[in-house]
């Protein structure tokens, strides 16, 4: 799969074009995905998605307080699982904003996409104000040369549906049932930094995740069972999101993941965890001594768990 990050690439081939955020990349989405590279193939053609970024609310309405399932790498990654030629990210600004729906037409979904076939919901709108519609666009496809193929209400609900319910679900910690509509594990990414070292002293040593990007969304606070590829071997862990309230005077949320079975240095290291189950709340112990036997009991949980359902 082939990233385009430019507005002035043009593409060498023609192509199915589907457009969205698309963020989760979840089951729903899937359909869609799978529904376009499908048409691309029969067709001869190449499979692309135009998205946006940063997130079109976080530049017309100035919301930082939006969070987003993916990063930019992992929507990317799965994307790319899934058979997707290209993925034009598009850089939202306001000037883009007020674009006019013939000239995103034919500048950038004839001129550069090449498109020959658009697949799009029948409740997208788009152009300056959102104006134009499904209709519309079928009317420049028709001056232009291009196919548009609508995706029915039902798998639109069901994109609606899924990325509500994975939300709300991570918000509250529930694992299982995010992952359920995700169709994958939920993951975050990011690097590992130094800690203050309090999980070695108590026998429980931490790898500490810097998550770059601030618009990720994190799951609720709490302990996790959760798996990572290191050195193309599987490990499998727990991790605390959260504050450490037993050790910490402070409220910085921090992430850390203690590894079952490794020994080596992780500092510096890019990491994807993947979140497998949650095994209960953060929680505030008397002494350091309980903390350390809670934790003796949540590695056992950890490993049931592991041995129960999942796999390498």
């Amino acid at each position: 799969m082939k990233i385009i990050q430019t507005h002035h690439s043009d593409f060498e081939n023609e192509t199915v074009v589907t457009i969205g955020t698309f963020d989760g990349v979840h089951i729903g989405h899937q359909k869609i995905i799978e529904k376009l590279v499908t048409s691309a193939k029969k067709n001869a053609l190449k499979s692309a998605i135009l998205t946006f970024f940063p997130h079109p609310r976080m530049v017309l309405q100035k919301d930082t307080t939006i969070k987003l399932l993916n990063t930019i790498d992992e929507k990317a990654a799965i994307m790319e699982a899934h058979g997707l030629d290209y993925l034009v990210i598009k850089k939202f600004t306001k000037a883009f904003s007020r674009l006019k729906a013939k000239d995103f037409v034919s500048e950038i979904l004839v001129k550069q996409l090449q498109a020959k076939k658009v697949i799009i919901g029948y409740d997208h709108h788009f152009g300056r104000n959102r104006t134009a519609n499904i209709d519309d666009l079928r009317q420049f496809g028709t001056d232009y040369q291009f196919e548009v193929e609508e995706i029915s209400a039902q798998d639109i609900n069901d994109v609606s549906v899924s990325s509500t319910k994975i939300r709300t679900a991570l918000l509250e910690g529930d694992i299982k049932t995010a992952n359920s509509y995700l169709g994958y594990n939920y993951m975050l990414t990011g690097t590992v930094i130094r800690g203050k070292g309090l999980g070695k002293e108590i026998g429980f040593p931490t790898a500490n995740l810097h998550i770059a990007e601030s618009y990720k969304l994190i799951p609720a606070d709490g302990v996790y069972v959760v798996k990572s590829e290191i050195n193309n071997d599987t490990y499998f862990g727990m991790m605390n999101i959260g504050t450490n309230p037993t050790v910490s005077q402070n409220d910085n949320q921090s992430i850390e993941i203690n590894f079952f079975n490794l020994e080596e240095s992780l500092y510096g290291s890019k990491l994807k965890i993947d979140m497998l189950e949650r095994i209960r709340n953060e929680q505030k112990f008397n002494s350091v001594t309980e903390l350390q036997s809670q934790l003796e009991k949540d590695k056992q949980t950890a490993l049931q768990y592991i041995k129960n359902h999942a796999t390498h």
